[in-house]
């Protein structure tokens, strides 16, 4: 097979279904963490293959985003036309169905490193500075406000269309990653950004008053 031309088709596929979306998932998200998952996946041994093909991938199933059923038989009918082979599509669609953190409801059913690598760079991208401005994007584009004194902090997460904000999502779900961080190289690189989101949120309180 070859994967550089694999990977290359994937990107373009990537592009067109992400090309209209301003919630923080667009394909500047999608690169930056595949070259974070790459990154890491180098240090931790990984199939750097399936890492990509899933750090790629790893959006245009999200039922944040999309119609769940429709968005898997448009992955299926995508692995058609570029042939991959079962074994990899399985891994891959593994990590697809357990990466995201689906309000705590997927704790400990991602079983691959390559999983595990993804995983990392994906919530890496959901911290500091790049991780807020995305939050707000998030909150905009799906109608919350900003922030609500009013409106409390979320302790069951399983229906997102409880109301909430985008300075609640920080306790919600932000400040929590950290410790879920699968891998050493991952937890490195976590620890200034959730730095710099703690004085972000001390600041905007402040601020507030």
């Amino acid at each position: 097979m070859d994967y550089k031309k694999v990977i290359q088709t994937t990107e373009k596929f990537v592009k067109e279904i992400h090309k209209k979306e301003f919630s923080g998932h667009d394909f500047a998200h999608i690169e930056r963490v595949r070259k974070m998952a790459l990154e890491i996946g180098a240090q931790e041994q990984a199939d750097l293959f399936i890492v990509e093909m899933a750090a790629l991938l790893h959006d245009t199933v999200d039922e944040k985003l999309f119609d769940k059923e429709m968005a898997w038989s448009r992955l299926n009918d995508f692995y058609l036309t570029i042939q991959l082979p079962v074994a990899q599509q399985d891994a891959i669609n593994h990590i697809l169905q357990y990466m995201s953190f689906n309000g705590g409801k997927n704790a400990g059913k991602l079983k691959s490193l390559e999983g595990k690598v993804v995983q990392d760079a994906d919530r890496l991208d959901a911290l500091g500075a790049i991780g807020i401005a995305r939050t707000f994007m998030f909150a905009g584009k799906f109608g919350e406000a900003m922030y609500d004194p009013n409106i409390p902090v979320r302790t069951d997460l399983s229906d997102y269309r409880t109301p909430s904000t985008a300075i609640n999502h920080f306790y919600e779900k932000l400040f929590k990653l950290i410790d879920l961080m699968n891998t050493e190289t991952g937890r490195a690189m976590a620890q200034q950004r959730n730095i710099y989101m703690k004085a972000f949120i001390a600041q905007f309180m402040a601020e507030w008053g």
